[in-house]
């Protein structure tokens, strides 16, 4: 037997369970909104996939009573955990009405669902981070324990918003977890040709808040992380940095060639430390997770796509004359 981390973190054998469970929820999803795609099925995708373990690790370590999130664009595990369904999410992928995020008006990816306090993103990079230190202000002055959770790309790190809300964030020691996914690629600019730095971790200290980077491939990892960060946020000790490693298996979209700027023995060897992979063996070694149950995860998991996709795809798209509703006053 392995040792068996998660319990030294305070997680039970089924809640590691979900966690993987969760996980590959997301993969399928995004293995299955790139077929619809190259069939002529759904306009665009935007991927998860070798990001799901950071996603899914830091979610289960905030209170989806009463926490905040403001994903990023690839944060699919994040909005499952926080209570988003895939047939909500196939929605989204084939633009129709019941589309949560936006009732079909916008491409895929973001995400926002008032109910799981799940905040709206938009398609200009980095601009959730001032949303989520307001959220933190708000809920400060309403006297409400909370923690916001914001995501962004190491590209994202490079924005004023980024700096604009680290600092206030910090000066007002406001309970919020900035956590870059490093994913080593802005689009196609790699990492070393954005940061002249180590690590985007290092930068927390210009700020005067804790930074830590952390492998962004092990879910139990990135729970500690955020766990103590929250934690840090509750008791009025202000924000935290924390940075995830891991790598984007996919292209950057389902627009994008990355054949031109990588190449794919670097894939290739970043596929060998795929979390799915990993975290499953880490499951089964430690007496978690048989190779049966495995199977049955895995099977639950490809009815729940299958359903989803059959309902996104012969639901109803909204009525053309929707278009104005919310652009104009009425």
């Amino acid at each position: 037997m392995a040792e068996n981390r998660h319990q030294a973190l305070g997680l039970t054998d089924e809640k590691v369970l979900e966690m993987f469970e969760t996980m590959l929820l997301a993969r399928r999803i995004d293995e299955r909104m790139w077929l619809l795609n190259r069939a002529g099925k759904i306009p665009f995708v935007i991927s998860c996939q070798g990001q799901e373990a950071a996603q899914v690790g830091a979610a289960f370590a905030l209170d989806r009573e009463k926490d905040y999130v403001l994903p990023y664009y690839r944060d699919m595990g994040v909005v499952l955990t926080f209570g988003m369904t895939a047939t909500e999410l196939m929605l989204s992928g084939f633009a129709k009405a019941e589309d949560p995020n936006s009732g079909g008006r916008q491409m895929p990816g973001h995400f926002g669902q008032k109910k799981n306090r799940i905040v709206t993103g938009s398609s200009p990079v980095t601009t959730q981070v001032p949303h989520a230190v307001g959220v933190a202000l708000g809920g400060r002055l309403e006297g409400k324990d909370l923690v916001t959770f914001v995501t962004f790309g190491e590209g994202s790190s490079n924005q004023g918003d980024f700096h604009e809300g680290a600092n206030y964030a910090a000066v007002h020691k406001l309970p919020v977890i900035f956590m870059c996914e490093n994913n080593k690629y802005a689009i196609s600019v790699p990492y070393e040709k954005q940061v002249a730095c180590e690590k985007i971790s290092d930068r927390a200290i210009g700020y005067g808040m804790p930074g830590i980077t952390v492998d962004g491939n092990d879910p139990l990892e990135v729970y500690a992380a955020v766990k103590e960060a929250a934690d840090r946020g509750r008791r009025g000790e202000g924000p935290t940095l924390v940075e995830t490693i891991s790598y984007r298996l996919t292209p950057h979209s389902s627009d994008d060639d990355d054949r031109a700027y990588r190449e794919r023995d670097e894939v290739a060897q970043a596929k060998t430390k795929d979390p799915i992979v990993t975290f499953a063996e880490y499951l089964k070694s430690s007496g978690v997770m048989s190779d049966e149950r495995e199977k049955e995860i895995n099977d639950k998991i490809a009815s729940i796509v299958n359903e989803a996709t059959e309902y996104a795809e012969s639901a109803p798209y909204a009525e053309a004359e929707s278009a104005l509703k919310h652009v104009y006053a009425e």
